[in-house]
């Protein structure tokens, strides 16, 4: 396995704390370049946007807070800012005005009132909040807002509104359905299944993960935020939930998984329905599956892998794996297990990955990591050529002018025994000795 080295890197002033979930990257502000958010164990909500240390927008919500997003949760057209505490505190942002407002300062950051920086809206749902997820998890073009707790039970909310078309600050969230699990959720996640439609998928302890039927009923739905009773004969919370358990490598059933979903396949992506994805456990495991159950490999290393994350690093439409260990060692690893390396030179408290607009006014491939230190740093411009070694000779016969300068120093082209040897002395001699 290679190593790489990243070295474009922005350092972000963070004071606080934070829960592993409480960071994401994401268009917060609806400008088509996406910002950082961050939330802290105090109930402050950052926002960071392009190479500035500083914070472009502060909010400051109820309770720590132990996860965050970017989605339109509101189904509204337009990305919202979720921010979830402890306590069960639902936050919901809007940040368009926000990036309105900038636009026409001259200060890059915001000095507003105390209502002005409130949430759009606030609800109280059950606590111990652990992640969260906002997608489509039924197939029906609406966003849900999935939440998984720490007592090992998963709900589903959609925003409803009285009527269509009502301000965002009228709504609320309503309650789907509730699953209970048998293990730790640690990650949420939906990817396409075998016919096509999205499967909810979490993630289980020992490399498991099971899959949470969307059969959403009338007796299912309650707006008060607590769980409806079962209709008779129904199994209670647990039911629509399909366990499936790791195969090869027998694995402590304690031991801590992620998941990610929905990688994509590129240009192959509409040749096939299943969809990928892929587990590491705190163990040092690694696996790509697709939706068909297929193990298409298996990885092992030696280091705690705390975090999972998807990246096109590559830039042909194909996303690559990338998991991180606590000590900042960071594995990113393609559809054809071609690994490389990257060491993060801090412990690592936090991590994500995606697209971020950096110094280029654009959105690049990034790595963001938070160390113990009180430091984000924001590696941008993760890009590499291709994922597999290259043998520097067959790259060299691509180029025509290397034929060019190889006839000017008088090699002949047509013999390969004299093309190495004179790159050789071009590497490790000089030719004009």
């Amino acid at each position: 396995m290679r190593s790489v080295n990243y070295v474009q890197r922005v350092s972000l002033d963070f004071s606080g704390t934070l829960f592993p979930h409480a960071i994401c990257l994401g268009d917060a502000d609806n400008d088509s370049l996406n910002e950082l958010v961050v939330g802290d164990t105090n109930g402050k909500l950052f926002v960071y946007k392009n190479d500035d240390s500083k914070p472009w927008v502060t909010r400051t919500c109820v309770g720590m807070l132990t996860c965050v997003a970017v989605g339109d949760v509101c189904n509204k057209g337009r990305n919202f800012v979720v921010a979830v505490g402890a306590e069960g505190w639902f936050h919901l942002f809007d940040l368009t005005a926000a990036s309105a407002s900038k636009s026409d300062s001259s200060s890059q950051h915001e000095f507003m009132s105390a209502d002005d920086q409130k949430p759009l809206f606030t609800q109280h749902i059950p606590a111990n909040t652990k992640v969260i997820l906002i997608s489509d998890i039924d197939g029906d073009g609406r966003n849900e807002l999935v939440v998984g707790y720490t007592d090992r039970v998963v709900r589903a909310f959609r925003w409803e509104e009285p009527t269509e078309g009502s301000e965002t600050g009228t709504g609320q969230l309503v309650l789907l359905k509730k699953w209970l699990l048998e293990g730790q959720v640690d990650s949420l996640s939906v990817n396409p299944g075998p016919e096509g439609l999205p499967e909810l998928m979490v993630s289980q302890p020992g490399c498991g993960y099971a899959i949470l039927l969307c059969s959403w009923t009338q007796q299912d739905s309650c707006s008060s935020g607590e769980e409806a009773p079962p209709t008779p004969g129904s199994e209670g919370p647990s039911r629509d939930v399909v366990l499936h358990l790791s195969t090869g490598r027998i694995h402590n059933k304690n031991v801590s998984t992620h998941l990610i979903g929905s990688i994509s396949k590129g240009s192959k992506e509409e040749s096939s329905k299943c969809g990928l994805f892929a587990l590491c456990t705190l163990d040092g495991t690694l696996k790509l599956m697709d939706s068909s159950e297929q193990l298409l490999w298996s990885v092992q290393v030696d280091h705690q892998l705390f975090a999972l994350q998807k990246l096109d690093v590559t830039g042909d439409g194909r996303e690559e794996v990338v998991a991180c260990a606590w000590d900042g060692q960071t594995y990113i690893i393609d559809h054809n297990r071609t690994a490389v390396r990257f060491q993060f030179d801090e412990n690592v408290n936090a991590f994500c990955a995606g697209q971020y607009t950096c110094k280029e006014g654009k959105n690049s491939p990034c790595l963001v990591y938070v160390s113990f230190n009180h430091k984000i740093y924001i590696y941008w411009k993760v890009e590499l050529e291709r994922m597999e070694s290259s043998n520097m000779l067959r790259v060299l016969e691509d180029n025509p002018e290397f034929k060019e300068r190889l006839k000017l120093l008088g090699v002949d082209t047509e013999d390969p025994a004299a093309v190495r040897a004179a790159v050789t002395n071009v590497l490790y001699n000089d030719l004009h000795t």
